[in-house]
């Protein structure tokens, strides 16, 4: 089996081993005894074959346990030699021989030395035993096997079919693998962080511990392989060409894959896990188009019109027309793109996807009565799992900055009604009922809510840029401890921009093409950790003795780890140009692990 492969591996599971075979009664008829090879008996065996000629080997594919008598075998003990060397090479699962026709007491000892050095399992059959019996009895087994493997598959691709059915979240996906596998689960997305996941009983701290260093030693060749080294089962997840992450399964569970002391190929994972990883990640993937609404049939226009200036799938005039159809105006007006959402994302303790939506909803409904106070013409509606956005329509472009702040004002006011009595979820109910004062956040607003706002533009094509902007600053804002009432782009630096950026699949890959190969490297060499050295070199302004201070190292030491960096990235570190898109890349790195 090839190192990062699963072709192998996969069917060896299937098939029972030399030790299993052994155990049969058929061969227990014949009073066993391993009289060399005892390292390979854990070897699956493939086939049962029955041999009488010295040269069967080239009869042979590998994975057979051979059969004889020994009446066909070379009587000297060079041709015996040869005769164990060419089963050995060509991969035999074993060899049993039956006493009493060729040899009475026992097999030659240079048989036994011969297949002892190679590692090969040498049994002798002390009571004779129809052949017959043993090649059915294992054949019987490999079948029952099989069968038992085509049902495990077709429960995969059950369970799973249900899971789309139903739009299962990420979690229940992770779950139900586990459960399926009974082993650990990991998604992690292309920075290596981790996503989800499911320890399957085993302890989720040593899982996870130093995970982003041991997934970056975990480089397992196609889209779907094992990785021998570590253990791990891994494949590629992403939809419509877009790649986003990676779904790991650790197999066996102990962590420790098991090779024979005669230094054969381990086994490597059932082919039933790697058809259950792939429909996992197919799940992921599908689930990560899927969006389930269950709003009104206005706020559902609302919502698919907005969706629609946000991701292009409607022309321009169409979203007029039916916007115009619902009373919102958005031909010769001024444009501003709003979302709001929680600062937290639990706010008031509460856990799981109902009390999510709940959440979601309070909100909605919030912005849009603030909107009807303040007297607004907008679409509005929850544009993801956080966010409710809203595009306001306004006749004068100089009275934008007046409207943004009567909405502010507006919402406030209405989250702060909500919080003294007149609560809509079950959590701001059960807080109200007990006396406890609202969780307040930026802007004053009951729940940390955060308002941001685009640029105006000044027609519908252009709505799109200010929608995002506004949910990118949405995003940014929540790492800004600023008590703002509207949070423009003027207050997200760059730290900010790449923050609410994390989870973009090309930031990411930027952040492995400029610093992949320095954090394989500091993966393999922890004690060194030349990232650390990176960073306070750019962080001083390129000065490389601040930089050897900031880094508590002796400026030879800092110059030699400088220029090992420079080897590595293969940059030329003096580069203006090449250091910013460093220092870009690191920042961008931080934004990426930031919880």
């Amino acid at each position: 089996m090839s190192r990062s492969g699963v072709t192998e591996g996969s069917v060896s599971a299937v098939f029972p081993t030399v030790r299993e075979v052994l155990a049969l009664d058929p061969v227990r008829h014949g009073a066993p005894r391993i009289v060399a090879g005892d390292a390979g008996l854990d070897r699956p065996v493939r086939w049962v074959h029955v041999a009488e000629v010295p040269d069967i080997a080239t009869l042979l594919g590998g994975g057979e346990l051979v059969l004889t008598t020994g009446i066909g075998l070379p009587g000297d003990d060079a041709g015996l030699r040869a005769f164990i060397g060419d089963l050995a090479d060509v991969g035999v699962s074993g060899l049993v021989v039956e006493l009493g026709r060729r040899y009475l007491s026992g097999v030659p000892r240079v048989m036994v030395a011969a297949a002892e050095r190679r590692g090969l399992p040498l049994v002798e059959l002390r009571r004779a035993t129809p052949f017959v019996r043993i090649t059915e009895a294992v054949h019987a087994l490999i079948v029952d096997a099989q069968l038992t493997e085509l049902r495990a598959t077709e429960e995969i691709h059950q369970r799973f079919n249900d899971l789309s059915v139903e739009g299962a979240d990420a979690a229940e996906v992770i779950r139900q693998t586990a459960e399926l596998s009974g082993c650990p689960v990991v998604l992690e997305n292309l920075s290596r962080q981790v996503l989800g996941y499911d320890p399957a009983g085993e302890s989720a701290e040593m899982l996870l511990d130093g995970w982003e260093q041991h997934s970056r030693r975990i480089r397992p060749a196609g889209r779907s392989a094992y990785d021998l080294d570590s253990g791990w089962l891994v494949t590629v997840v992403g939809a419509r060409g877009q790649d986003w992450g990676r779904l790991l399964l650790r197999w066996p569970a102990s962590g420790e894959v098991a090779t024979d002391r005669a230094s054969e190929p381990a086994a490597g994972p059932p082919t039933r896990l790697t058809i259950l990883i792939e429909r996992a990640a197919s799940t992921l993937a599908l689930g990560r188009l899927i969006r389930r609404d269950a709003e009104g049939l206005e706020r559902q226009i609302h919502r698919t019109l907005l969706t629609a200036l946000l991701d292009h799938s409607r022309p321009v005039d169409e979203v007029a027309l039916r916007a115009k159809a619902l009373g919102v105006v958005l031909d010769r007006r001024h444009l501003v793109g709003v979302m709001v959402r929680h600062r937290a994302e639990d706010p008031a303790g509460e856990s799981g996807p109902d009390a999510g939506q709940a959440r979601l909803r309070d909100l909605s409904e919030a912005v849009g009565q603030a909107l009807r106070e303040a007297k607004l013409t907008a679409l509005t509606s929850a544009v993801d799992d956080h966010s409710v956005g809203a595009l306001l329509a306004l006749t004068d472009p100089a009275a934008e900055d007046r409207a943004l702040s009567a909405f502010a004002s507006a919402l406030r006011r209405v989250r702060l009604d909500a919080g003294s009595g007149r609560a809509t979820s079950a959590a701001e109910a059960s807080r109200v009922a007990s006396g406890a004062e609202p969780i307040r956040g930026a802007g004053g607003a009951p729940g940390g809510v955060i308002v941001a706002a685009g640029s105006g533009v000044s027609n519908l094509r252009e709505a799109r840029r200010s929608l995002v902007e506004a949910r990118q600053i949405a995003e940014a804002a929540r790492r800004d401890r600023r008590d703002l009432p509207i949070f423009r782009l003027p207050h997200v630096g760059l730290a900010g921009l790449l923050h609410l950026l994390r989870d973009e699949p090309r930031l990411q890959t930027f952040v492995e093409r400029e610093l992949g190969a320095l954090l394989e490297y500091d993966a393999r060499h922890p004690r060194e950790q030349l990232l650390d050295t990176l960073r306070a070199y750019l962080e001083q302004g390129r000065n490389k003795s601040a930089g050897a201070a900031a880094a508590h190292l002796s400026r030879p030491a800092f110059y030699e780890r400088l220029a090992r960096i420079a080897r590595i990235l293969d940059v030329d570190l003096d580069s203006v140009e090449a250091s910013l898109s460093l220092h870009v890349a690191l920042l961008a790195l931080e934004a990426v692990r930031a919880p």
